[in-house]
């Protein structure tokens, strides 16, 4: 995910596109750059935050009235200079931002190669302006190019273009990836979305997939990939720009569990990537996963699903205590490290270890970070950033990249079937909203909260007790559920709610013995299970979930229904959930 601003005005632009760029930071954060069209190119990048890099070469100070700026979340090649947007074409007559994934980059590069065209870059977008030049030099006007261009590509993007040769004018195209366009009096907008231009139009149009742009200061034009003017509303948006930063949403992390579904079919998408890697490992006799907080929870589901689906002997090590099992190490082990920044430095420490005797693989969302230079082999998550403190949906993206893994390694089509549709799954859970913000006003004045659950969803218990206690300050537990009669049992009453995790499977009657015994000791029970379970009917607090998910599949959604209930339990009491107390989203630490 990255982002994208464009404008034509009556006045310099870079100053505007700069202001309109830092709202859509929360998109990319590997480097940026902005390029304006007047005789030339003007071309200024960096790598690294907007402020870092306009402290150093003053992004705001370029001529021209036409520009477009970029934000990256870097997908194709490292965060470097090279690599950072906007891309040229051979002779600096064009200038790019690209948004999305060229899925055939290759090809198309290769053959601009073949033709003479020289790349700077490792990215899939520097495809796109060589295209551009390749059509222009054709004699096709602009618009034509761009129509030609995207008629090459496959996969999802958002496109804004600039050249030399109609200075006057921004051209584009969107598919399968966010843009917009904003209209005023003193100007015309483009943008991945609405907070990027909100401070100078309030006026949207909102873009299709397979639509191409033409802007002018006074005119814009929507048009099919025949070149067929579209008709388009013009939405009047009434979100305050702060508002509009969050989507629409009252805060970030409520903004990207709805995000959910999306960034599981993005993450999806590395289905082939995960083959790949599996089909070069070599025979293992033991599983490490190494890994800390929300990433160690995780990993405990992936250790459930190895074991039972594979037979592979697996552990789960945190990152912190990984030295002390150094010498179990051999050439017949797969160290797996999850982190979603890469930077982790426990993390880092205990893949310099691994690898001196082990083979080792990281799961990753950052492109680039140290991790990632130092695994043998990475699958990267696709959740882009998380601007709210608490994990939520970087968590999920994990656990997709997991089930891949086991469904390859263990050639389960049954898994990789089964994913599929946990997407739409987790739309039709985001529908139960307010049901669960009612359990959340009934139990916010809560001093203690338990979470149980067997095997699969043992882990889903924990990391929902930590969601708990990192948004709401409420104290919250999980524990496997045949572990309450070993001593916690002693502490439940009807001032402590418990949280049961209940799906279909193998352990349903053993989880649900437990409850019993929980309910005969008069505490209040929450029952996350299926909506046709008969046994929890006379249950007052309920999350249900369609029947075909069972024990299996649902780690990847009851979670989303307890980072719910610790998100409206936060709201209710009062607390930001975005900025939880004591803690920080930081690259170094989980």
């Amino acid at each position: 995910m990255c982002g994208i601003v464009g404008c034509i005005l009556d006045k310099t632009a870079a100053p505007t596109i700069l202001k309109s760029i830092r709202k859509l930071e929360y998109r990319g954060y590997d480097s940026v750059g902005i390029a304006t069209v007047t005789d030339t190119i003007n071309l200024k990048k960096g790598i690294g935050k907007i402020d870092e890099v306009d402290n150093e070469i003053h992004l705001d100070d370029i001529d021209g009235k036409v520009g477009i700026a970029h934000v990256r979340w870097a997908t194709h090649g490292n965060p470097t200079e090279d690599n950072a947007h906007p891309h040229n074409d051979c002779n600096n007559k064009i200038s790019v931002v690209h948004n999305g994934i060229i899925e055939n980059y290759k090809q198309l590069k290769d053959e601009l190669i073949s033709e003479g065209h020289m790349f700077k870059s490792e990215t899939d977008t520097e495809v796109i302006p060589h295209l551009l030049e390749k059509y222009l030099d054709e004699g096709k006007s602009f618009l034509e190019a761009m129509q030609s261009t995207v008629k090459r590509l496959k996969g999802s993007y958002s496109i804004a273009a600039i050249s030399t040769e109609e200075p006057d004018k921004i051209v584009g195209a969107r598919n399968e990836s966010p843009l917009i366009i904003g209209v005023s009096d003193h100007g015309n907008y483009l943008a991945s979305d609405v907070p990027a231009i909100l401070n100078e139009t309030n006026q949207i149009i909102y873009l299709e997939d397979k639509e191409i742009i033409q802007l002018t200061k006074d005119k814009v034009e929507v048009m099919d990939y025949e070149l067929n003017i579209v008709p388009k509303e013009i939405t009047t948006i009434t979100w305050d720009p702060e508002m509009a930063e969050k989507g629409g949403y009252d805060h970030f992390m409520i903004k990207e569990i709805y995000e959910e579904p999306q960034v599981i079919k993005d993450t999806l998408s590395e289905a082939d990537k995960v083959h790949e890697i599996v089909k070069k490992f070599k025979k293992f006799d033991r599983i490490y996963f190494v890994a800390c907080g929300t990433s160690y929870h995780a990993s405990l589901v992936g250790e459930y699903l190895i074991e039972s689906q594979i037979g592979i002997p697996t552990e789960v090590i945190l990152a912190s205590e990984f030295e002390y099992f150094q010498k179990t190490l051999d050439d017949h082990t797969l160290v797996i490290f999850l982190t979603q920044s890469g930077e982790t430095a426990d993390t880092i420490k205990a893949l310099k270890i691994a690898k001196q005797k082990s083979e080792t693989l990281a799961i990753v969302n950052v492109v680039g970070s140290s991790i990632t230079r130092e695994a043998d082999h990475v699958i990267y998550t696709r959740a882009g950033p998380e601007i709210s403190v608490a994990a939520t949906k970087t968590y999920i993206s994990q656990l997709v990249c997991i089930y891949l893994l086991v469904g390859y390694l263990g050639e389960n089509q049954e898994i990789l079937t089964k994913l599929e549709e946990v997407p739409e799954y987790a739309e039709e859970l985001l529908d139960s909203e307010q049901q669960i913000e009612q359990i959340a006003k009934k139990y916010k004045d809560s001093k203690d909260f338990f979470y149980i659950g067997r095997g699969f969803n043992y882990p889903t218990a924990l990391e929902g007790a930590l969601k708990l206690k990192e948004i709401t300050y409420i104290h919250g537990e999980g524990y496997p559920a045949g572990e309450l009669k070993h001593g916690p049992l002693a502490l439940i009453d009807k001032n402590i709610p418990v949280v049961g995790i209940l799906p279909p499977g193998s352990s349903y009657m053993k989880t649900y013995n437990n409850l019993e015994e929980i309910r005969a000791r008069g505490a209040d029970m929450i029952i996350l299970g299926a909506n046709n379970d008969a046994m929890i009917f006379d249950i007052e607090d309920k999350i249900l979930f369609d029947p075909d998910i069972d024990e299996i599949l649902a780690p990847l959604l009851y979670i989303i229904a307890l980072q719910l209930l610790a998100y409206f339990i936060s709201v209710e009491k009062g607390i930001d959930p975005d900025k939880p107390k004591n803690l920080a989203k930081s690259v170094t630490v989980e």
